[in-house]
């Protein structure tokens, strides 16, 4: 299991992980900030459990009584039955996982409700199939968007304070699900992006989430996934659209920064170009530039020979940020760990240069 710093909150990783260890019997509140990737533990899980658990996601706020449990007249016995919601999935045998998603937005009635569900697996009065696991996930208090729970309920349940993704965390993500390589290489660039309002220094931060700001649009693992379809039409749109639909989604400093890269794209070599004739093709000047170049690489190596040849061009760029970089992808993106692992002059730069990748 990965450490955990009892000083800091933990990853999504780490909490999808605890939550696989401790959720039959404990219930885990996940707290963090908006857009952080929270509700995407629900997939994590589905990874371990597709086979042997039905999936149960709950969007708390907008539910009310009848979305979950309804008393029943039975005239044969003249007493009111529970008959729970479909969304439950009671009718399969199979143990539960259930995400209540922002739980501590939920009306007081609703949160008395949901907690017996919490700490006795019970739904009205139906319980859940033996090893079902439920959590929830909910917003810190001081992001001030309406989060409360009552000290008593709180309690009986293990409150989890998660952590953004660091911006080589939320890399290796991106480009395992295919994330452009233009908000992968502004990201890497720019890893305050991914800071916390929470983190010493940030009041000047333009990018992130601050709740004294009151700003809707802003930087986060969530907003930067949803601006790949932004980067991905900008010839289709022009620059003009493209910075408006930015500033709209990840708000308007970094859709500045981001449309300047943007207009990098255009001045690049490719990357098969650059497998090509490694010891000849320019280095560009703008880092910028070589970050781009960095990730566009990671998408388009396809075999030992490309990471080879590749591997021949990154050795005569002279920034070690550059390079350590690549080499963290190369090592982490799922489709380019096992061609690195077996290649002799990666494994040569990582004894070189360990340091800069731990």
């Amino acid at each position: 299991m990965a450490t955990i710093n009892f000083n800091n909150a933990v990853s999504i990783k780490d909490a999808a992980e605890m939550i696989s260890v401790y959720g039959e019997r404990l219930t885990i509140v996940l707290k963090g900030e908006p857009g952080i990737g929270k509700s995407t533990v629900l997939d994590m899980l589905k990874n371990n459990y597709r086979e042997t658990h039905d999936f149960v996601y709950a969007d708390c706020p907008v539910m009310d009584l009848s979305d979950i449990v309804m008393r029943i007249p039975n005239h044969d016995t003249k007493t009111l039955e529970s008959y729970v919601s479909s969304l439950f999935r009671l009718d399969s045998p199979k143990p539960k996982i259930i995400m209540l998603d922002e739980f501590m937005k939920t009306n007081k009635l609703l949160q008395t409700l949901f907690t017996r569900l919490m700490l006795e697996r019970t739904v009205g009065d139906v319980k859940l199939p033996a090893g079902s696991i439920v959590f929830a996930t909910s917003n810190n208090s001081s992001d001030g968007v309406g989060d409360t729970m009552l000290a008593h309920a709180g309690n009986r349940v293990m409150i989890l304070n998660v952590r953004k993704s660091t911006a080589p965390e939320w890399n290796v993500w991106a480009t395992d699900n295919g994330i452009s390589p233009i908000i992968r290489a502004w990201v890497a660039m720019n890893p305050r992006c991914l800071a916390s309002y929470l983190d010493g220094g940030q009041d000047e931060n333009p990018y992130i989430f601050n709740p004294s700001r009151r700003e809707l649009s802003f930087v986060t693992p969530r907003s930067l996934a949803k601006a790949d379809v932004i980067a991905r039409s900008s010839d289709k749109m022009g620059s003009r659209l493209t910075q408006a639909a930015l500033a709209g989604t990840i708000g308007m400093a970094a859709a500045e920064s981001m449309a300047a890269f943007m207009s990098l794209e255009k001045e690049l070599v490719s990357v098969k170009a650059i497998i090509n004739d490694p010891d000849n093709t320019p280095i560009p000047e703008k880092p910028a530039a070589l970050f781009l170049t960095m990730f566009n690489a990671i998408d388009t190596i396809e075999t030992q020979d490309d990471l080879s040849a590749f591997m021949q061009f990154v050795n005569r760029v002279k920034s070690e940020e550059v390079q350590s970089v690549f080499f963290t992808m190369v090592f982490q993106s799922k489709r380019t760990v096992r061609l690195a692992k077996n290649n002799a002059q990666i494994r040569d730069w990582a004894k070189t240069n360990y340091e800069l990748l731990i």
